[in-house]
């Protein structure tokens, strides 16, 4: 149970996940601020919209600035002082951190780093990061497992992922800090970024456009719908990491556990949009896995988490969001 008034901090409020995690905090009372540098690596416009459809749903502190910079999160902490801190800020994509793997550095480790330590100084109670599916690299034992310890990331923003990991376990074990790690599992929904598959593939397919096929669609994702995430991540705010470990640190999985191959996903596409895609064959992009798939049973256990919305239904919901933002747009 979430006490309303509870402080807490959410970073990357902004975004895709982050709104509607937001959205649900919103909905407990919590006294919630949002820190975002609003950067472009999509259109900042995007974000700005996600901001002002949650000022619908209640009151909160939105401040913009970059989580990697010390001083200018120590004020915000100072002011805020949260109880909870939700670390969703990063610059996020396996494509992209291939070719600015120094940025992902400083976003993703230096500035986790940055918050677990300002975490430290100003005493706050539970640190909740969000992960990726990413860290399992390129493993052979499916579904992934949280106890998996040879853990081989095959792209600079999978191992950036998994540095904050490791640094939110350090802090647990030296100071006490308790921290939750949710490794998300390709999260899709409204407001999902527009460089994502899902959203893509809508976009081309509605326009009448090819849309791109790497390798020969066998490759597969664990699709999670973002209510879902959500309900998890609410869930890890409930969870106290003190009760099963000496250490206050925890690792869970958040996916939909149904893995579906890239040629059914474009296929339920086709279905849900009424249209035919048409595929432009690509060769395999450095840096992606060939499967995703969460053992989530750990998480169902500790978090009571059980993901309620069937890929079919999440793209008939997405599909109705993308044809109303768009239109929108086009008014």
């Amino acid at each position: 149970m979430i006490e309303p008034s509870t402080r807490i901090l959410l970073t990357g409020g902004a975004g895709f996940i982050g709104s509607h995690v937001a959205e649900a905090l919103l909905g407990h009372a919590v006294q919630l601020t949002i820190v975002d540098n609003l950067d472009d690596f999509y259109s900042p416009d995007w974000k700005k919209a996600n901001l002002e459809e949650l000022r619908r749903t209640g009151d909160f502190h939105f401040l913009v600035a970059d989580i990697a910079e010390p001083e200018a999160m120590h004020e915000i902490m100072a002011r805020a002082r949260p109880e909870i801190v939700i670390h969703l800020a990063a610059r996020a994509g396996v494509g992209p951190s291939l070719r600015q793997p120094r940025l992902y550095e400083r976003v993703n480790v230096s500035g986790t780093l940055n918050l677990l330590e300002l975490c430290r100084v100003h005493g706050v109670h539970k640190v909740i990061f969000g992960s990726s599916s990413s860290v399992y690299g390129a493993t052979s034992q499916s579904p992934f497992t949280e106890d998996q310890v040879e853990l081989r990331p095959i792209s600079p923003y999978a191992a950036t992922k998994l540095a904050g990991e490791l640094f939110c376990y350090t802090y647990a074990h030296l100071f006490s800090l308790p921290a939750i790690c949710l490794r998300f599992f390709t999260v899709y929904g409204p407001r999902q970024r527009p460089d994502l598959a899902i959203h893509k593939f809508t976009a081309l397919i509605e326009s009448g456009r090819p849309i791109p096929v790497y390798g020969d669609g066998s490759t597969g994702r664990d699709y999670t719908h973002v209510s879902d995430i959500v309900a998890g991540v609410i869930a890890a705010i409930e969870y106290d990491p003190t009760r099963t470990n000496a250490i206050p640190f925890e690792v869970f999985n958040l996916g939909n556990s149904h893995p579906v191959k890239l040629n059914e996903l474009i296929c339920l596409l086709e279905r849900a949009t009424g249209k035919k895609a048409l595929r432009d064959p690509k060769p395999l992009q450095p840096g992606d896995v060939p499967l995703t798939w969460a053992d989530i049973s750990k998480a169902g256990r500790l978090l009571g988490y059980h993901p309620a919305t069937p890929l079919a239904d999440g793209l008939l919901k997405f599909i109705e969001w993308y044809r109303a933002a768009d239109s929108n747009r086009r008014a």
